[in-house]
This record gives C-alpha cells, sequence and structure tokens, in this order.
C-alpha cells in the first residue's frame, strides 16, 4: 500500500519503519524523558481542563465542533504521501468554515516532541514513520483524546450508523491502551508472500498451499535461474510479518497471545514456531534466497522482485504502491495467504491483516473535536474511497471499496481478506515492543536467513530475549486475551 513519491517511500505505518529501534533511541528515550518532566497528567481531553472551543452539538455536528475552529494537522508523508489527508482536511475547511493548516513530514517525533513537552501539540496527528511518537508513553501520560465521543458519533453516509459500527472491529481492538480507545489505524493492511502472477503464469507454476510444496517449487524457480525469494536484509523484521503470522496459523491464536503477553517459555515450547523457523533455515541452507539480499534495503529487495530476479517477497499490502515506480505493467502483482504446515490450528486460507496507520488526537490540543471531526470525515465512504483510489491501500471502513475498480495488487489483498472470512491473524508484538522485534530479534533473523544460525538457537535466544523485555520494569508491558 505505499508509495506516492517514488524518493522517500517508507511505507505505511509501523512496519516500515527504517532502522526504528535507533529512532526509538534518539526520539522515545530522551524527548519522552523529557515529556515525563513537563507533561501533566490527567486523562484525555477533558474540554473544562483544556478550554477547547465547543459547538452546539446536531444532527450534523454530533461531536460539537466549533464553527470557525482552526484545526492543526500534522501527517506523515511517507510512501502513502499526505494528498488523501489534504482532501479530507478541505472538506473539514468548507463544513465548518475554518483555516486548516497542514504539515506534510516524516519527521513526527522530533518536531512534536518539543510541542508536546511544551503543552503546544497540533490537534490530529498521523503517527507514522521512523521518527515516531511513542504512543504508549504519551497515552499514559494522558496526552492522547479519548476516542470515544468519536466511535459514539454518526458516519456521515448513515446517520443511524455510529463509527463503531461501520469501521473493522479490529480496529478498536487495536487501537486501545488499557480499556481506552485512544490511537485509530486508519488503514488496513494485507500481510503475505507477494509474486508476480503473470510469472507464475508463463512458467506454468502455481502458489504454493503448502510449506512442503513451496519448498518443492523453490527447487524448479531456482532450476530456471530466478531466485525463490528475496527480502530487505538492512531490515530484516520485514520478514516478520510472515514469519510471525505462520507461527499464529499453525499453532492458533492463543499460542501465539502468550508470545504477545511476554509469557514464559511461549517460543521455546511450541512446535509451530519450530515448523516456522526450520522452514526458513531450510530456504536458507538450499541457498534460496537471492544472492545479496542481506545488504538490500526494502526498496532495493522490491526492485529486484519486480524485475523478476526474485518469485516471492514477504510484505504488506503497500508494496503496491512504493513499487509502483518500478512495476511493468502487465506484472499483474498478487498476495499469498499463508502456508499450511503440519497439525495447524487455522485452515488455508487464513490471512494475517490488520489495521495500520496510527492516527492520534493530542487532548491538549486546541481543538480536540475538530481532529475527531477531520477523523470522521476520513472514515466516510467518499474519503475510504479516495485513499483506495490514491495510494491503492484498503482502510478500516468496511465494504468501502465495494465495486470500485481496483489495481491488481490491492485487488488481490481484497480478494484474500474477503476469503480468509473470520480466519485472520493480528500480531501485537511488533506494535507493543518494536525494540524488540525489530532490533533484537531482527538481528538474530537476519543471521538465520544468511544461514549463520541454525533454528534451535534463533528459538533459544528470541526467547531469551523476550524474557530481558519481561523482566524489565522500564518497559510498559500490554496483555491482550483475544
Amino acid at each position: 500500500m505505499g508509495s506516492t513519491s517514488a524518493h522517500t517511500n517508507e511505507g505505511l505505518g509501523r512496519r516500515d519503519l527504517v532502522k526504528r529501534s535507533a529512532a526509538l533511541g534518539l526520539v522515545t528515550v530522551p524527548a519522552m524523558g523529557f515529556l515525563s518532566a513537563c507533561a501533566t497528567g490527567g486523562g484525555g481531553g477533558d474540554d473544562k481542563k483544556s478550554a477547547a472551543p465547543t459547538g452546539e452539538v446536531t444532527e450534523k455536528n454530533p461531536l460539537g465542533v466549533k464553527e470557525g475552529a482552526a484545526l492543526e494537522a500534522f501527517i506523515f508523508k511517507g510512501g502513502l504521501g499526505d494528498q488523501y489527508a489534504k482532501d479530507a482536511e478541505a472538506d473539514y475547511k468548507a463544513t465548518y468554515k475554518a483555516d486548516v493548516k497542514h504539515t506534510g513530514t516524516q519527521e513526527i517525533g522530533p518536531k512534536l516532541t518539543p510541542r508536546f513537552a511544551g503543552g503546544t501539540p497540533p490537534d490530529v496527528i498521523d503517527n507514522s514513520g521512523a521518527n515516531h511518537l511513542d504512543m504508549n508513553r504519551l497515552s499514559s501520560q494522558g496526552q492522547l483524546q479519548d476516542l470515544a465521543a468519536l466511535l459514539d458519533a454518526a458516519s456521515l453516509d448513515d446517520p443511524a450508523k455510529k463509527i463503531r459500527d461501520v469501521i473493522h472491529p479490529s480496529t478498536l481492538e487495536k487501537g486501545k491502551h488499557g480499556d481506552t480507545f485512544d490511537v485509530l489505524y486508519y488503514a488496513f493492511t494485507i500481510y503475505g508472500t507477494w509474486y508476480s502472477q503473470k510469472l507464475l503464469d508463463d512458467k506454468g507454476w502455481a502458489y504454493p498451499k503448502s510449506f512442503d510444496e513451496m519448498l518443492k517449487l523453490c527447487a524448479e524457480i531456482k532450476k530456471d535461474g530466478i531466485a525463490p525469494w528475496t527480502y530487505p536484509g538492512k531490515y530484516p523484521y520485514y520478514v516478520h510479518f510472515n514469519l510471525f503470522a505462520q507461527i499464529a496459523k499453525i499453532g492458533g491464536m492463543p499460542a501465539w497471545i502468550e508470545i504477545d503477553n511476554l509469557e514464559p517459555n511461549a517460543w521455546t515450547k511450541s512446535d509451530a514456531v519450530r515448523q516456522v523457523v526450520e522452514f526458513y533455515e531450510e530456504l536458507a541452507a538450499k541457498k534460496y534466497f537471492l544472492e545479496g539480499s542481506q545488504g538490500l534495503t526494502h526498496i532495493q529487495s522490491q526492485t529486484a522482485w519486480t524485475k523478476n530476479r526474485a518469485a516471492f517477497i514477504p510484505n504488506g499490502s503497500w508494496l503496491e504502491n512504493e513499487a509502483a515506480p518500478t512495476t511493468p505493467k502487465d506484472f499483474g502483482m498478487a498476495v499469498g495467504a499463508l502456508f499450511d504446515g503440519s497439525g495447524d490450528k487455522m485452515p488455508n486460507g487464513s490471512l494475517r491483516g490488520e489495521p495500520s496507520e496510527p492516527y492520534i488526537v493530542a487532548a491538549k490540543g486546541k481543538n480536540p473535536r475538530g481532529g475527531m471531526e477531520l477523523l470522521r470525515i476520513m472514515l466516510s465512504k467518499k474519503h475510504a474511497q479516495n485513499f483506495a483510489t490514491k495510494v491503492k491501500s484498503l482502510t478500516c471502513v468496511m465494504d468501502a471499496t465495494t465495486g470500485m475498480s481496483l489495481s491488481p495488487g490491492l485487488a488481490s489483498a481484497s480478494e484474500k481478506f474477503k476469503a480468509a472470512g473470520n480466519n485472520l491473524i493480528t500480531i501485537q508484538l511488533q506494535e507493543w515492543y518494536p525494540a524488540l522485534t525489530d532490533d533484537k530479534i531482527g538481528g538474530l533473523t537476519g543471521q538465520l536467513l544468511t544461514g549463520d544460525l541454525k533454528a534451535a538457537d534463533w528459538i533459544k535466544k528470541t526467547q531469551a530475549e523476550a524474557d530481558k523485555v519481561a523482566k524489565d520494569s522500564a518497559v510498559t508491558k500490554f496483555k491482550r486475551t483475544a
């Protein structure tokens, strides 16, 4: 789902956060430490405390936005660009006869950390990219607006339906800190193994359903002079988009939730973990990865793939937009569901699909009601379809693209999403503990994929890293039950 610009493609949301562990060290640790000293406590968005402007609550203005109240928006301008947000802002401006200040940037954290600390944050923020703000910390400090009022507001398309009724249920789950819903993940990303339908058709190959079928096909692909797989070795956590979901598919969501919750031995006791990690170990041992993949960025690996130097790549559905500059017109971009292993708890066709692209409203902004209203506008079918058209991405608005003519990759993602039904996998570990998944485990995965680390050692060391985080009192912990 990614790129409206060819050179600054950071992709979508947190999964593309290039070197984000380093970014977290720069932004969230010292900056949020400073925030801790300056931020007042208190819950999200008490209008009496913030003296935010309030208008009359009407059927057309359920959030009570004050006419003429200016709005400030900070939008991450990476793989998705920011035109889709400007389009929604134009509707806000026309409806409320108000000025809208828009900033498109890839430096969300560096630019906004001092503003949060000083009590002057913008109203609405697309908190994405490598240099993002630490939402866990901001939420615990009462800096994020409780968005319950937005969820209970009427949809622009059907006043009889509330916003909570028109967005995907997983959006409601993912956006919570404790019992408070204070993050709206606007996009909906489909993760999987991506391939060229044209390449497979031309060669007479079929997308494999199981690990065994994939390994057999890899041998055939390699004989044909093409590398079966590539990946961005500089950011090996991209492989986790598939690897983690594959564990959940085989072992079942309850077993994965133990991993999300940092339970003791959650990695080492799981046969699903063993099956999946041994599959990647075998890919490496049989040299089924494009030579030099370990040195590639996300853009370089995608370019190698669109040039048919490799048949498969693990990624999310921002890929189509991000790789657009190098993708041949007849490429037939498509995504495949997760593979079957042995004794799987979830059926073939199971898919990792989950909300992405986090939007927050500052509780201490000048116009939090206006910030929520902008999100309500974005959650209309008009703007969900505009988003799909402009950036080839699904949003969290259910059925918004029905009847639309979709690009190949988005059509494939949408088709797989519908086919999966309730067999959808959501992963919180990368969201809650990115320093663990992207830096620590990512480093181990990098070694696994070059053949420098055995599967058994990857599992032991990953468990040890998870245990360190579990025991670290400085890391805020989160729990999920479903």
